[in-house]
Parts: structure tokens; sequence; C-alpha cells
């Protein structure tokens, strides 16, 4: 379980364009940290640096749980969860083929997911092709995928964007507990997060 993310003097760059150099800060467990910065200033990409899925110019990420350091792959493919824009969600299938596909692909439990469909108020949708949703239930979707395969480190790219006042207030109290129980929030936003949150304003080279 990943107890520490660890990010020093990192440097992203989109194409030839150098997005931000020099940055360096650290997360803790039960700690979340809100990106803040102008359109373009490679919030977005650091999440998908932290993610594994884009390579640094220069710097490190780094890892640690309980003993100490973990290997950036298995710390990635079973320590993290990446929530961007586009939720990567198969228009054809209905919500619950998609819950259950990527809840159990990720290592989730019947339990979990039970647990996850209650949480977002999903199970009206499941029956309904993901064709069909709104960008809001998209979202809730997205959210049941995050909660059913519980994994440390959330990455959160605009995690409320799409969502009303009274999911907003639902998925804020899902991070607190998140929060609670050892888990790691790092969110790109431009409202406030509804937890405590450290700001860190990314700002481009």
């Amino acid at each position: 379980m990943i107890h520490r993310l660890s990010v020093d003097n990192l440097a992203l760059a989109r194409g030839e364009r150098n997005l931000f150099t020099g940055l360096s800060f650290t997360l803790s467990a039960g700690e979340a940290v809100a990106l803040v910065g102008a359109n373009g200033a490679g919030k977005t990409s650091l999440l998908r640096a932290v993610a594994g899925l884009l390579r640094p110019e220069a710097g490190m990420i780094r890892f640690d749980g309980a003993l100490g350091a973990l290997e950036p792959d298995e710390a990635r493919s079973g320590g993290l969860h990446l929530l961007g824009h586009h939720d990567g969600l198969k228009s054809d299938r209905t919500a619950r083929e998609e819950l259950f596909f990527w809840a159990r692909w990720s290592g989730g439990t019947e339990a979990a997911i039970a647990h996850a469909i209650a949480a977002v108020e999903l199970a009206p949708l499941l029956d309904l092709e993901i064709r069909k949703l709104s960008a809001g239930q998209r979202r809730r979707l997205a959210l049941a995928r995050l909660i059913a395969a519980p994994r440390a480190l959330w990455l959160l790219d605009e995690p409320m964007a799409p969502l009303d006042a009274a999911r907003r207030a639902a998925f804020g109290a899902l991070m607190a507990t998140h929060l609670q129980t050892g888990g790691l929030i790092l969110a790109a936003v431009h409202d406030p997060l509804p937890v405590p949150a450290r700001t860190l304003e990314i700002a481009a080279a």
C-alpha cells in the first residue's frame, strides 16, 4: 500500500513545449493536495506522469510503503487510480457490465462493488447503456469504479465538474472517508476540494 508520494525536481514537456521544471512536493497518507494553475500549465500531465503514462524530462517520482520504497510499476499497478476528463467508458456496454468488468479487473470484490453502487446511488442506472447516460451519470459510474476496487492513491482530474451540488457533497464525504482511512488524494481542480487540502500551484516554465 502506498503511504507516501514524493516528487523531486520534476520537469515535464508536451511535444516541443516545456510545461514546468523543478517541481517538488510530498503527499502522505491521510493528506490531499489540490493542483491549481492556468489551463495548459501541466496539471493533467502531472497526474499522468504520477500514473506512469507520461515520461518526465527530468526529476523523480517515488512511492513509499510502510517499510520503505516501492517498485514504481508495483505501486502503480495495485496502488493508484487515475480518474481523468475522459472516463474511458465503453458506450455499448450497460453501466452494470462496465462497472463489474473494471472492478473485477482491478481486484474489486462483490462486497466492494455493492458498496460502490450504494455509495453513488447507481442502482437505477445499472441496466442503461452508457451512451444513454448524462455527463453527471457517467461520472458517477466512473466514481463507482474508483470505489469498487480500493487503491490508496487517487489521482483526480476535475472530479466534481459534471456533478450537481448533492452529488458533489456525497463525493466529498467519500473523499473524507478515504483520507481518514489512510488514503491519499492528488487532484487537479478549478474549484476548491470539499475536503481539507494543501494547494500546489503549477506554473508554466
